[in-house]
C-alpha cells in the first residue's frame, strides 16, 4: 500500500499538500519534521509533515520527497494547532503562518545554479550581447548563480536573458539546496591523552626546555586547569600563555596538546552569583496578586490594571517563580525590543540564566539556537522574553503568560500575513496549554478593560505607586496663547523652559516626547508653495538634517537636501512641522551645557542601540532624552523628574476611531515616567486646545471617564468592543481598475450579508510603493458568528478572482483592525 504525507508549504496555500514516500521514509518520518520536498517545475521548498496516511490526492498526482531534514519533530502538534487557529481567524493561509513563525534559517529554499549545456551546438553570432556575456562566463566557471549573472549583465531583471537562453538550449538550470544555520563551535585544548602518567608529563618538560615559547603554554595550561575546573578555550590559552597561535598550533601537531570543539549558544544570560529572593510586596500588591491566583483558579484570564510605577513587575516576578517551581516554562511578552533591555537585568536578578530572548533584532543563526532550546526545555529556555514573534516558539509545557503593556498597537502585525495580535493569539495558546494568562497595563485597551468588566476576564488593580509615591502633577500650556504673545522659544513655551532650567540645576533628568522622527514633514518654498512629494506614495518627504537627504517613511526613498525650489528655482526654503531632530537641535541651542540623546527609529537601527541608549540614560550620561513612542513603553528611570509632550494634539487629530484612547494611553504612559522614586515628578503638555476631554481625564488620570465616555461612542457608532471589524484593503497600480474591483466587492458583500459595510474609501495615505489603496470595513455585530461572515467574503472572494477583468487586484485581510 502506498504511503502519503501531507504538509505545510511557506507558500500562501489554503490547503495542505501531499507528497509520496518509501516504507522506510514512512518509518523515519514524524508529524513537525522538515522535508525537502519540489514544487512547481523546479523549484525545491522545505515542507513541514502534518501527517501520514494512505490516501491518494484526487486532483493531481503526488510527487516523491526530495529529502528528510530532521531527526526529530522540531515543530510540536500544539503549534500546528495554534497556526492553523491564526490561519482561520485572521483569514491569512497555514503557509503564511507557518513562514512566519519559522525562524528563515530553518527554511531551505533552493537557490538555481546556471550550467553550460555542453551538448549543444550554438551559433555565438546569433546570440545578443547579454546572452554572450553569460555564455562567455560559463565557458570558463561551470555554474553561475543568479547573483553572478546580474553581476555579469549588470542588471536587476535578467529572466529575459535566461529565458532566451533555454529556448536556444545553451544552458541548463540546476536546484541546490543548502543548509543556512550553522551552531557556533567553540575550539578548545587539553593535553594529550599520553601524558596521563607523572613520568610522562616529567618527559614532556625536559623535551621542551629548548623550546621556552612551547613550555610556557604547557605550564599556563596546568595554571589554567588548576583555577578554572573546566574546559580550556584556546583563545584563553593564547592569552595566559602570552604567545601565538602558531606555537599552540604546532604543539597540537607534535600531539602534546588536543583540539576539540564544543557547541555554544551565540547569546548567554549568565546569572549573579546568587540570585536574589523575590523583593518583599507592599499590601496593595499582595492584593493584587491574591486576586490574580484566586482568577487563575478559576481558569480566567486576569487583567491587571496597575498605575505607572506600582511595581506590576514584581507581582509578575512572583507569578514566574510560581510557575518555574512547577517546572514549567513562562512566556513574557513586551511590545517593545527596547524594554527587553532593562527587564532582563532585572529578572536575571531573580532567575539567573533561565531567562532567553527572542525578538526580530536576533540574527537568523541566534534565533535558531533559542528556538532548539525553547524544544529541547532546557534550564536556559525557562523563561522567555520576547516581542510578539516569541509567540511561535516551540513550547512544550508553558505555564503562565504574561503580556505586558497590553494596549499597545505593537502587538499587531500589520504586514505581512498573518495580520494577528499577539494578546489575542496568546490568549488562545493559553488555552491550548491549559496555562495561565495574565494582562497587565496602566491603561488597558477598551476591549480588554470590557472583558473584565462583563466578567470574561477576571480583574485585579493597584492603584498606588510604590513606596506610596505621588503620581506626577500634570499641566497644561495653552501654546496658542504662548505664541500669541510670543513666548515660544523655538517649540518650547516659556513654562516648560522655565522647568526644564529648574530640573537641571537641580541633577535630575527629562523625558521630552514628540511622535514624529527626522527634522519637518515638510520642505516648502516660501515663493511658489512646492513641497517636494514621494514619487512612489502620496506623501511629502520628511527633512532629515544629520543625513542632508528628504526620505520618505513609507517605501524608504530619499534624495540629497535641494538647495533650490525644484519647481520655480528660488532659495526661499523652509520647513514645516518638527520632529525629533529639530527638538534636539533646539535643545543644544538652547542648553548648550545639557548633554541631549535621542531616541527614534533613525538612532536605534543597530543590533545594541537600544541597549546603549538606555544604559547611558540610566547611568546618568545624558540630561535630556528626545523621543518617539519607544520613551513611553514601560521604561524605568530612576532621575527623571520632568516630562515634556512637546505636542499633544498631533495624536488627537488622527483619523482613526482609536485616536482619543490611545491620545490617553500614550500621554499616561508618558507621564508615568516621571519622578518614579521619592520625589513627585512633574508632567508639562503642551497643546493648541488644553479644554479637550481627553487632556482634562489624562491629567485627572480618569481612566474610568475616558473609558466610559468612548464605550458610549463606540456603541453608538458600532465599533469594538461592542461590533467586531475587518478591515479589507484594496491594493492594483492602475487607479480606475483599483475603484471599480473595490466597488464590485462592496457591492457584493451588501448584497449578500445583512451587515454594515463601509466604504470604499481612500486612506489618507491613498498611494505607497506606486500602488493605490483602498479600504472597505465590515462591522460585525455580537449577535452575527464571525465564521459565518468570513465564509460568506471567501466566498464572494472565489467569485471575485473569477473575474478576469479585476485580475491582479490584492486583497488584504485584517480581522479586528487596529
Amino acid at each position: 500500500m502506498e504511503i502519503f504525507i501531507n504538509v505545510i508549504l511557506p507558500i500562501p496555500l489554503e490547503k495542505h499538500f501531499t507528497y509520496r514516500i518509501s516504507e522506510a521514509e514512512a518509518a523515519l518520518l514524524k508529524s513537525g519534521m522538515r522535508v525537502a520536498v519540489p514544487f512547481g517545475k523546479t523549484k525545491l521548498y522545505t515542507a513541514l509533515v502534518v501527517d501520514i496516511h494512505h490516501t491518494p490526492p484526487l486532483v493531481y498526482e503526488a510527487k516523491a520527497i526530495h529529502d528528510i531534514l530532521d531527526e526529530q519533530p522540531i515543530v510540536t502538534a500544539i503549534q500546528i494547532k495554534h497556526w492553523q487557529w491564526i490561519a482561520d481567524y485572521y483569514m491569512c493561509t497555514i503557509g503564511e503562518v507557518f513562514r512566519s513563525a519559522i525562524p528563515s534559517a530553518l527554511l531551505l529554499e533552493s537557490e538555481t545554479l546556471i550550467l553550460l549545456n555542453k551538448e549543444a551546438v550554438i551559433d555565438e553570432d546569433q546570440l545578443k550581447d547579454d546572452e554572450f556575456m553569460v555564455y562567455e562566463a560559463l565557458k570558463h566557471q561551470n555554474i553561475l548563480r543568479v547573483n553572478d549573472i546580474m553581476e555579469i549583465v549588470e542588471r536587476k531583471n535578467i529572466l529575459p536573458v535566461l529565458g532566451r537562453l533555454i529556448k536556444l538550449e545553451a544552458i541548463l538550470l540546476k536546484e541546490e539546496i543548502h543548509e543556512q544555520y550553522k551552531p557556533k563551535m567553540v575550539r578548545y585544548v587539553r593535553l594529550g591523552q599520553r601524558y596521563g602518567s607523572e613520568t610522562e608529563l616529567e618527559e614532556l618538560l625536559n623535551s621542551l626546555t629548548r623550546a621556552p615559547k612551547q613550555s610556557q603554554v604547557v605550564l599556563s595550561l596546568f595554571h589554567l586547569q588548576a583555577t578554572k575546573k573546566k574546559p580550556i578555550k584556546l583563545d584563553d590559552l593564547e592569552v595566559e600563555s602570552r604567545t601565538s597561535r602558531a606555537v599552540i598550533r604546532a604543539l597540537i601537531n607534535k600531539e602534546v596538546l588536543e583540539e576539540y570543539f564544543i557547541q555554544t549558544d551565540r547569546v548567554v544570560f549568565n546569572g549573579g552569583k546568587e540570585l536574589e529572593p523575590p523583593k518583599e510586596l507592599n499590601e496593595y500588591q499582595v492584593a493584587a496578586l491574591n486576586s490574580i491566583r484566586q482568577n487563575f483558579d478559576n481558569n480566567k484570564v486576569t487583567l491587571l490594571k496597575g498605575v505607572t510605577s506600582s511595581g506590576k513587575t514584581e507581582v509578575y516576578v512572583q507569578l514566574i517563580a510560581d510557575c518555574l517551581r512547577k517546572g514549567k516554562q513562562a512566556l513574557y511578552l513586551v511590545p517593545e525590543i527596547a524594554i527587553t533591555t532593562q527587564l532582563i537585568s532585572r529578572l536575571q536578578e531573580y532567575f539567573g540564566s533561565a531567562i532567553s530572548v527572542f525578538h526580530s533584532k536576533y540574527n537568523m543563526q541566534e534565533k535558531v539556537e533559542v528556538w532548539k532550546n525553547v524544544l529541547d526545555n532546557k534550564s536556559k529556555a525557562q523563561l522567555i522574553i520576547g516581542a510578539r514573534s516569541a509567540l511561535f516558539l516551540p513550547f512544550s509545557d508553558l505555564g503562565l503568560i504574561i503580556i505586558d503593556e497590553e494596549h499597545e498597537t505593537s502587538f499587531k502585525q500589520y504586514d505581512p500575513a498573518p495580520r494577528y495580535h499577539a494578546r489575542d493569539a496568546a490568549i488562545v495558546l493559553g488555552g491550548l496549554f491549559s496555562s495561565d494568562v495574565l494582562l497587565g497595563s496602566a491603561t488597558p485597551s477598551i476591549e480588554s478593560y470590557y472583558n473584565a468588566q462583563t466578567s470574561k476576564y477576571g480583574y485585579a488593580q493597584i492603584d498606588r505607586r510604590f513606596g506610596n509615591v505621588l503620581m506626577p502633577e500634570m499641566e497644561l500650556v495653552d501654546i496658542k496663547e504662548q505664541h500669541r504673545k510670543k513666548r515660544m522659544n523655538g517649540h518650547f513655551s516659556e513654562r516648560l523652559l522655565e522647568e526644564m532650567t529648574e530640573t537641571l540645576r537641580q541633577g535630575e533628568q527629562i523625558i521630552l516626547f514628540q511622535n514624529r522622527r527626522g527634522y519637518a514633514p515638510i520642505l516648502e518654498c516660501t515663493t511658489c508653495g512646492h513641497s517636494p512629494q514621494c514619487p512612489n506614495c502620496d506623501v511629502s518627504l520628511t527633512y532629515h538634517m544629520q543625513r542632508k537627504q528628504l526620505r520618505c517613511h513609507y517605501c524608504g526613498h530619499h534624495i540629497a537636501l535641494p538647495q533650490i525650489c525644484l519647481a520655480c528655482g528660488s532659495n526661499t526654503l523652509d520647513t514645516k512641522g518638527f520632529g525629533t531632530e529639530q527638538v534636539e537641535q533646539e535643545l543644544n541651542t538652547i542648553f548648550p551645557s545639557a548633554r541631549v540623546g535621542r531616541m527614534d527609529l533613525d538612532s536605534t537601527r543597530g543590533k545594541h542601540a537600544y541597549a546603549k541608549i538606555i544604559h547611558a540614560f540610566e547611568n546618568q550620561e545624558m540630561d535630556i532624552l528626545v523621543g518617539t513612542q519607544m520613551v513611553t513603553k514601560g521604561l524605568d528611570f530612576r532621575n527623571v523628574n520632568l516630562v515634556g509632550i512637546m505636542n499633544a494634539d498631533a495624536l488627537l487629530n488622527f483619523p482613526d476611531f482609536r485616536a482619543h484612547e490611545r491620545t490617553f494611553q500614550l500621554l499616561t504612559q508618558v507621564a508615568g515616567r516621571a519622578g518614579r522614586t521619592k520625589k513627585r515628578g512633574k508632567v508639562i503638555i503642551q497643546t493648541f486646545n488644553p479644554y479637550h476631554q481627553i487632556l482634562k481625564q489624562v491629567t485627572t488620570g480618569d481612566y474610568e471617564g475616558m473609558f466610559q465616555e468612548q464605550l458610549y461612542e463606540r456603541e453608538l457608532y458600532k465599533y469594538p468592543p461592542v461590533n467586531r471589524i475587518i478591515r479589507m484593503t484594496f491594493k492594483h497600480k492602475e487607479y480606475n481598475k483599483l475603484n471599480d474591483a473595490s466597488q464590485w466587492f462592496a457591492k457584493a458583500l451588501r448584497n449578500s450579508m445583512d451587515i454594515k459595510v463601509l466604504g470604499p474609501e481612500f486612506p489618507p495615505v491613498s498611494r505607497i510603493r506606486n500602488q493605490y489603496l483602498k479600504h472597505v470595513l465590515i462591522k460585525i455585530p455580537q449577535g452575527l458568528p464571525l465564521y459565518k461572515t468570513k465564509k460568506s467574503i471567501k466566498r464572494i472572494h472565489n467569485s471575485f478572482d473569477a473575474v478576469s477583468q479585476f485580475k491582479g487586484v490584492r486583497i488584504i485581510y485584517n480581522v479586528d483592525y487596529m
